[in-house]
């Protein structure tokens, strides 16, 4: 379709979407490819670009005093045909061309818009861009275009297929879809589409690829059956197919014929408002479907210039004769005379020319979903704009050598290709049109959803937008009410290789397969995660530990001897039973002090030994409760100290024993010197301040104190305290074991000596008792962990006080007050006497 102009403007588009080559020979001479398959979208966009140029050369404020004209051609979906056209439109070598008389050497056409597919496209800017010749795609999307090196003068009013690769992946993340499908085209746009998806889904980390699968070009059925049936049995219940309308057509007629259903399908702006899939037979299949839509727009006068299309018997209309009648026939169903052989005996119609298009249901006029058309109309704007702003250069200050301007008689194609690069305008439906460094537009896609009514009929609807901001960030807005889902409660399908780990687990990847495929693995003790599909556990801190869920971390449980445990409380009542019976026998002792029995052990001692047995009891309840500072320090002390002073009593008394036995004899009276009661005293305070000063020494050097002890158990923090320095343990310990020792020989030495009532006998009796404790503690107490340990000491300390308080005073209290008669100087002497 041709039209004069002062300045033309090339077009390709698919008219046709068959060709039929003829076999030739060497000899015999190339013939023409016929063209069938007439697409009445594919004409629409072509009559689009003829209205914008009308309308542009009615425009008194755009372009005046300068006339557009067009050239327009059908590629018939063949690289062949359209490289073809677009070479004629460049040179000028089409018969059909007219050169106008006043022309003085503008080249033929200067910037074409098309071609519709990215091979194509590719194919055409190879070659003209080395002429900087502008071309202007409203349909080719392959993101290799926007290759400024390669492709210096190609220009786009649809966003490139690099954005719309992001725009998908927005809305896997937005369903929650980590396990899909994808399908693409064997040529530039879906090998470019492939290398683009999986790029930039691994960099998201939104999910993984269950299989990516090449549709053939010639749609091999053995080839689509294969890939159906991959589909059927895959576990990923997302599709996502850029292809092109023909081959989503023989896909979908497969799936219809293997019953593939359950599916979640993705389109790709190449199909996602494809009338022709649209059928009764496929949308079963189909409702539910979400695509990716290019932008739709407006176009006012457009249903009135596409009402005066109409055929012209004598050949002179403007808009093509043969390609109008070509419409004309696939719109009504009828042949212009001569018909075909046969079609009229077939029952078929001739045309008359006069059919009316409004009367005839067609989606020509279907003008309520502009996409394609609107961007052939920005194109051809885009152009028109850049021409206007070359036209109205002053000259002197152009941006050409020596500041020229280009001039109406002289444009050269690359001139306008610069020009072309800084337009920036507003259509008359608010949208506005620029190109970046790399030639594409401000990129924006409608989200689309297929609805399948009741009555049989479907519709395409909007159901969100996409689009790049201006911070280069994109935006997706969904309206998830409005969706339609094909799946039971009419909510999306879950498509994940494997479930989300829940928190208190990790994820860890299977070998050999996607990181989407996962075992989920519970977090170890001591780890939480408490996010869904954490990678991996992280450490709780020093006094935390996992709960048992593995999701949070909590405070370690404590442990110490406590009060409130029964263990705590048995040691506690024991300590309290012996303080007790100390205060009782105390008391009896001070009710009987003048009788001979307390008179006759050394009263004093005893009332010392009464008390240091009482501070032996009560330091016990310095190990149990939650260990302090003053509590470590004191507690090891009090019993030192408490313990030498028992000893020293016990020792003194036993060597006073020995010295009045030594006393009785011949001569032996002098001893007794040594041991009045200033000495005993003396005596107790000098072992008594020797334990203080280990004890003192012992403080300031490495002092007992409070820790924490996680080594006994992970998830407990059990609190004891620490000797600090153990030689001053072993030190304190080894004196109160020196004392007892020596105590027990004098007393075993002593055992036997002639007396009515001899102390040394019980003075044995109870140090073998404390020794024997206390030879049963030290491997007790060390192989003990944690509060057991501070269970052995308590325990030897009662053990011990009883067994001295018993072994001590138990006989004496029986005597005195079970057996009165014994407690008399004369029971007690003459007993002696007829010992002796």
């Amino acid at each position: 379709m041709h039209k004069p102009g002062d300045v033309v403007l090339g077009g390709l588009f698919e008219v046709h979407y068959t060709s039929v080559f003829t076999e030739r020979t060497f000899t015999s001479e190339p013939q023409q490819p016929s063209c069938t398959g007439f697409d009445t979208l594919g004409f629409r966009d072509t009559m689009t670009m003829a209205f914008a140029i009308d309308e542009i050369n009615n425009n008194s404020n755009l372009l005046p005093n300068v006339t557009l004209g067009y050239s327009l051609y059908d590629n018939c979906g063949a690289l062949v045909i359209g490289f073809s056209g677009a070479l004629s439109l460049a040179s000028g070598r089409e018969e059909q061309f007219l050169l106008q008389q006043n022309c003085l050497g503008t080249p033929p056409v200067l910037g074409i818009v098309g071609d519709s597919y990215s091979t194509f496209s590719i194919a055409t800017s190879n070659v003209l861009g080395l002429y900087k010749m502008p071309i202007v795609s409203y349909f080719a999307t392959c993101s290799c275009l926007s290759d400024r090196q390669r492709f210096p003068s190609f220009f786009r009013t649809i966003p490139s297929d690099a954005f719309q690769v992001r725009a998908v992946i927005q809305i896997l993340k937005y369903f929650g879809w980590n396990w899909v499908g994808l399908l693409v085209t064997d040529d530039d746009y879906g090998h470019h589409v492939a290398q683009s998806f999986k790029s930039d889904l691994a960099q998201s980390g939104v999910g993984c690829l269950a299989y990516l699968e090449v549709l053939p070009w010639d749609s091999d059925p053995n080839e689509i059956k294969r890939i159906v049936h991959l589909i059927k049995t895959s576990t990923a219940r997302v599709v996502m197919v850029f292809a092109h309308e023909i081959h989503t057509i023989h896909l979908m007629e497969e799936v219809m014929r293997q019953n593939v259903t359950g599916q979640q399908w993705i389109a790709s702006e190449a199909w996602a408002t494809a009338a022709v899939l649209q059928t009764p037979h496929l949308m079963p299949y189909l409702s539910g479907t979400l695509g990716i839509a290019i932008r739709q727009g407006e176009i006012p006068g457009l249903r009135e210039f596409l009402l005066r299309i109409h055929p012209d018997q004598n050949g002179n209309e403007d808009y093509g004769s043969d390609m109008v009648r070509q419409f004309w026939e696939s719109t009504f169903q009828c042949r212009f005379a001569p018909p075909p052989a046969g079609w009229v005996e077939a029952g078929g119609a001739l045309c008359t020319g006069q059919e009316d298009l409004e009367n005839v249901e067609t989606e020509f006029l279907d003008l309520s979903n502009l996409r394609p058309e609107y961007n052939v109309y920005k194109a051809v704007y885009a152009l028109a704009h850049a021409l206007d702003d070359m036209l109205q250069c002053e000259p002197g200050r152009g941006p050409f050598d020596g500041h020229s301007c280009a001039t109406l008689q002289r444009l050269e194609p690359w001139q306008l290709a610069h020009y072309l690069q800084k337009v920036n305008f507003t259509t008359s439906i608010g949208d506005q049109v620029s190109f970046d460094e790399n030639g594409d537009a401000l990129p924006i896609y409608d989200i689309m959803n297929w609805l399948w009514l009741p009555d049989g009929r479907s519709k395409v609807q909007n159901v969100g937008v996409v689009k790049r901001s201006a911070f280069k960030v994109e935006e997706l807005t969904i309206d998830g009410d409005k969706i339609f889902w094909n799946f039971g409660l009419n909510k999306p399908p879950r498509s994940v290789c494997s479930e989300s780990c829940p928190p208190g687990t990790r994820m860890a990847t299977k070998k050999g397969e996607p990181v989407c495929c996962f075992d989920c693995i519970p977090c170890s003790e001591g780890k939480i995660s408490n996010m869904t599909d954490s990678t991996e556990c992280t450490t709780c801190p020093e006094d935390f530990w996992s709960s048992h869920q593995r999701d949070q971390c909590v405070p370690k449980k404590t442990e110490f001897l406590s009060y409130h445990e029964p263990l705590g409380i048995c040691l506690t009542t024991a300590s309290l039973l012996g303080t007790f019976i100390s205060v009782v026998v105390l008391g009896i002792y001070t009710y009987n002090h003048n009788t001979p029995m307390v008179r006759a052990n050394n009263s004093e001692l005893s009332f010392l030994l009464l008390g240091s047995l009482k501070l032996c009891f009560l330091c016990s309840l310095l190990f149990i409760g939650r260990p302090r500072l003053w509590t470590c320090q004191l507690r090891h002390a009090a019993f030192g100290i408490s313990f030498v002073l028992c000893v020293s009593c016990i020792l003194v008394k036993t060597m006073v024993v020995l010295a009045v036995f030594k006393a009785s004899k011949p001569g032996g009276g002098a001893s007794l010197k040594w041991f009045g009661a200033m000495q005993q005293r003396g005596t107790v305070i000098v072992l008594v301040s020797i334990q203080a000063a280990i004890c003192t020494a012992w403080l300031v050097s490495s002092s007992p104190a409070p820790h924490k002890n996680t080594q006994y158990h992970n998830d407990k923090i059990v609190y004891e305290c620490v000797v600090g320095s153990t030689i001053g343990f072993a030190v304190l310990l080894g004196y109160i074991g020196l004392l007892a020792i020596l105590s027990f020989l004098l007393a075993f030495l002593a055992r036997n000596l002639p007396d009515n009532f001899n102390e040394a006998k019980l003075i044995t009796f109870s140090m073998l008792i404390f020794c024997v404790v206390w030879v049963a503690f030290v491997p007790a107490y060390v192989n003990s962990p944690g509060k057991y340990a501070d269970a052995v000491e308590v325990f030897a300390i009662l053990a011990s006080s009883f067994g001295l308080l018993v072994a001590l005073f138990g006989p004496k209290c029986y005597i005195i007050l079970l057996r009165p008669e014994m407690n008399t100087k004369k029971a007690i002497m003459g007993r002696g006497t007829t010992k002796s």
